[in-house]
């Protein structure tokens, strides 16, 4: 592990830690609420826009396992930083892209950036943050989503609706430049990973990681939770207008509800996971989300302040399993592969990303009224990996567990 940081040098490191993935997380996200305005801009169908959707996360899941062959050879600020630049670059590729062909391509370019960056963000809390403390340390930037949905995603969508789709992207560009000036004076380098013994071959770290039980079974485990929200996600905003009722301008609320609920529960996830026990607490969050799972998938037309307490409640317990999830797995890693298994995991990740929203839009079409068909099933195939990975966590044993020490019950840092 990396020597220990003064406590404001930690929260020095997590806020940039959360400001480089809320750049990746907003620049994932804002696809889904654009779909309705990409889908009439370019004329395509709910298949198309669903690759669309998966070409980022097949791109993360290549780029992430290429990055398992060198990503624990070199110093973890400067590749961090170097992904991070060609992530902006890609991200602005998009926001020219002339037609959808080439923003198919430069969404895939994103992705290939993205998986790898977001990677080594896990990999750095990992290596910084004790055990004890690292269900909290993932909460704060897991917040990254939260304050994309509170913040990013709806004023994403007003530059969208007030200029053109192309503004968001040009937006996020801007907003790597700013993170990455942070970064260069905020993030410590680390080295300590980085062995003295030159291995045999580029494959030879992924191969020890593979062959490791324990990690299989984190990578497995990973891939169910994020196929089980990822069927659904995706099309959540096609669902919103052409079958509940809403109008496109009030997508906006339904993320910036969704986002400040959780930038407040996210926090307390955290603290109870590191309090009473990370597979105790996912098992909990992860049952309960069954409910919005079902309900979202299903309900009809209904008023706008019903279907933001049915997509509250789905964003809150949704993703508020990925808290104590991350926190298990970055934890399944053996410390001097994190780098390496956690490239792996974002192969794992983004590869179930791809699959679950390619699935579901094969799955899903529109009639002829417009209205989306078969969201229902989808529900139900989500609900099923969610069952799975609830039955599957207690199977994966974490390093470090047996000499954390509890958090004292002090409130929430």
């Amino acid at each position: 592990m990396h020597p220990p940081l003064t406590p404001q040098r930690e929260k020095y490191l997590l806020l940039t830690l959360a400001g480089i993935q809320f750049s990746h997380v907003l620049d994932f996200m804002i696809m889904m609420p654009l779909g309705p305005i990409l889908i009439a801009e370019f004329g395509i169908t709910t298949h198309e826009f669903g690759l669309l959707v998966a070409s980022y996360s097949f791109s993360a899941a290549a780029s992430g396992l290429l990055a398992a062959t060198f990503v624990d050879r070199f110093e973890r600020k400067r590749l961090l930083l170097a992904m991070f630049t060609l992530f902006g670059l890609a991200t602005l590729a998009c926001g020219l892209a002339p037609g959808y062909a080439t923003l198919l391509i430069a969404r895939g370019l994103a992705g290939a950036f993205g998986g790898v960056m977001g990677a080594l963000v896990q990999t750095m809390i990992g290596d910084v943050i004790p055990f004890a403390r690292r269900a909290r340390a993932s909460s704060m930037v897991s917040a990254a989503f939260s304050v994309s949905t509170v913040v990013g995603v709806p004023l994403s969508l007003w530059l969208a609706n007030h200029f053109q789709w192309r503004a968001p992207f040009v937006f996020i560009a801007a907003l790597v430049v700013l993170f990455i000036l942070v970064a260069l004076r905020v993030l410590p380098e680390m080295r300590h990973h980085i062995s003295a013994e030159k291995q045999a071959h580029p494959f030879a770290a992924m191969f020890t990681v593979l062959r490791d039980v324990n990690h299989l079974r984190a990578l497995l485990f990973s891939a169910l939770i994020i196929f089980s929200g990822f069927t659904v996600i995706p099309y959540i905003t096609l669902y919103s207008v052409h079958n509940v009722g809403i109008s496109l301008h009030d997508i906006p609320l339904v993320y910036f509800a969704g986002g400040a609920a959780t930038l407040v529960t996210a926090r307390l996830i955290g603290y109870w996971a590191d309090l009473h026990g990370k597979i105790e607490v996912y098992r909990v969050v992860a049952v309960a989300a069954l409910l919005p799972l079902l309900v979202v998938t299903h309900i009809g037309v209904v008023p706008l302040w019903l279907w933001l307490v049915c997509t509250t409640t789905f964003f809150v317990l949704v993703s508020g399993r990925m808290i104590p999830a991350m926190a298990i797995i970055t934890s399944a890693a053996q410390p001097g592969l994190r780098g390496t298994f956690m490239s792996l995991n974002a192969t794992t990740q983004a590869f179930a990303m791809g699959l679950a929203s390619t699935l579901a839009g094969f799955i899903i079409s529109q009639d002829n009224a417009g209205h989306i068909v078969d969201y229902g099933m989808v529900g139900y195939v989500a609900m099923m990996a969610n069952l799975l990975a609830v039955w599957f966590v207690s199977r994966i044993a974490m390093h470090g567990q047996s000499a954390a020490v509890p958090p004292q019950p002090s409130g929430i840092p």
